[in-house]
């Protein structure tokens, strides 16, 4: 059975930073990345990152703060958030795809968690 948890969510005040895990099990993925939704918004790419190609990719607006990272031995995903905004409070949510490629659209992924509240305090 496929099943991703997420944990780290919180609040925290802007300038601050937290670290969201993410842990798979039931199968292994080659790409697994992280999504969010804000109140009135649709929800948008963050992060992702992939085994075949070797890659990770950044939206714009996280590029320079965030961290994707992905302990293989743990099928565990981690996002460390550092420098957070107001902007950035939203649900995070986890999710992940077994096919090859690197896919940014929320549509591409089969797997999800429950997703995580962020809160960033100005």
């Amino acid at each position: 059975q496929v099943q991703l948890v997420e944990s780290g969510g919180g609040l925290v005040q802007a300038g601050g930073s937290l670290r969201l895990s993410c842990a798979a099990s039931g199968r292994t993925f080659n790409s697994m990345g992280w999504f969010r939704q804000a109140p009135g918004k649709e929800r948008e790419f963050v992060a992702i990152i992939s085994r075949i190609p070797d890659s990770t990719i950044y939206a714009d607006s996280v590029k320079g703060r965030f961290v994707i990272s992905r302990d293989n031995a743990k099928n565990t995903l981690y996002l460390q958030m550092n420098s957070l905004k107001p902007e950035d409070t939203a649900v995070y949510y986890c999710a992940a795809r077994r096919t090859i490629g690197t896919m940014t659209a929320s549509l591409d992924y089969d797997y999800w968690g429950q997703g995580t509240q962020v809160t960033v305090s100005s």
